[in-house]
């Protein structure tokens, strides 16, 4: 789908055909031959439009006589949830700067451009490419935020949960949202060396705006930000997971160990009776007409077992 947006009086409108200094968003559905007719229409690289969809690409910036790629990586949530996959994943938004127009491309829907066509962010005008590219930036960066805080409160919740009770399942659900921090700091490091260089070759040509390059500073500090919190959380997250698997491995422990005992102790029973059911003559079987040897050894069996059980635990060993 190809939308051509602009602003009067404030209002977003959809505009029939592209018009000078609009904003036209690509979103899917689309084809390839919708591809090459904007390609050829508005003078862009193909594969300026192609590299924008794959999901593989690095934030980065390219330049082609007039026209000006950035591929930024945002965060998405991951429509293909399994418990043992991450909450999110990071696909790129491309962004086409020609002379004319300002060209968004990504082969998902995506929460960042959404609010723009909502309407949502304030002071946002296609017609100052290089103020809406930095709301892009700005946006981003918000996003990313946000979402650390959803997987920092999701880890929260499992860890109370895991107090109770140590399953698999709960482990499992950490291990994906370790997946996703280890996205975000891949992706926001890409992210904040995108924007260091372009800051310093003037990529946006806004050196000459104080504000906007003040604006622009605020960003990369808010990246970097968002970059240590991804850091934090997730060397908070492996710490979390080893020490719970530290102590499900000791419980097992604990467990074999009891299973032993028990063992050790039922074994004083059957041994005397296999012991005497070897054709071995009972002690004080010459009485005839009483089954008083074979209640002996019997209470001889549980005497023996009550004690072991009694020094066991004892020892706190049971």
């Amino acid at each position: 789908m190809i939308q051509y947006l602009t602003k009067y009086n404030g209002v977003l409108k959809e505009l029939e055909e592209a018009e000078v200094s609009c904003w036209i968003n690509i979103t899917p559905p689309f084809s390839q031959e919708e591809l090459k007719e904007v390609s050829v229409k508005y003078d862009v690289p193909l594969d300026f439009l192609t590299d924008s969809l794959d999901v593989d690409e690095r934030s980065r910036y390219e330049r082609e006589d007039d026209t000006r790629l950035i591929v930024l990586n945002t965060p998405v949530l991951n429509n293909k949830l399994r418990e043992d996959e991450s909450v999110y994943v990071t696909v790129p938004i491309g962004i086409i700067l020609t002379l004319e127009h300002i060209i968004t491309i990504s082969a998902f829907e995506n929460p960042v451009l959404d609010l723009f066509l909502a309407n949502r962010i304030k002071n946002f005008d296609p017609k100052d490419e290089q103020k809406f590219v930095l709301q892009i930036f700005e946006q981003n960066v918000y996003r990313f935020l946000s979402c650390l805080k959803s997987l920092n409160l999701k880890r929260n919740i499992i860890e109370k949960e895991l107090s109770d009770s140590l399953e698999s399942s709960r482990l499992r659900q950490l291990l994906s949202i370790e997946k996703s921090l280890v996205y975000f700091v891949n992706t926001l490091s890409a992210n904040d060396l995108l924007k260091l260089k372009m800051k310093r070759t003037d990529f946006l040509h806004i050196r000459p705006d104080e504000e906007k390059l003040d604006l622009f500073e605020d960003i990369i500090i808010d990246n970097s930000q968002a970059l240590e919190m991804s850091n934090v959380y997730t060397n908070i997250l492996r710490s979390t997971m080893d020490a719970y698997s530290s102590i499900i491995s000791n419980n097992l422990n604990v467990v074999i160990q009891r299973l032993t005992l028990v063992t050790i102790i039922l074994m004083v029973p059957t041994l005397i009776a296999s012991f005497f059911g070897m054709n071995v003559d009972v002690p004080f079987d010459n009485q005839n007409g009483t089954n008083l040897p074979f209640y002996v050894l019997i209470g001889i069996s549980i005497l023996i077992s009550i004690l072991l059980a009694w020094f066991f635990r004892r020892k706190k060993l049971i």
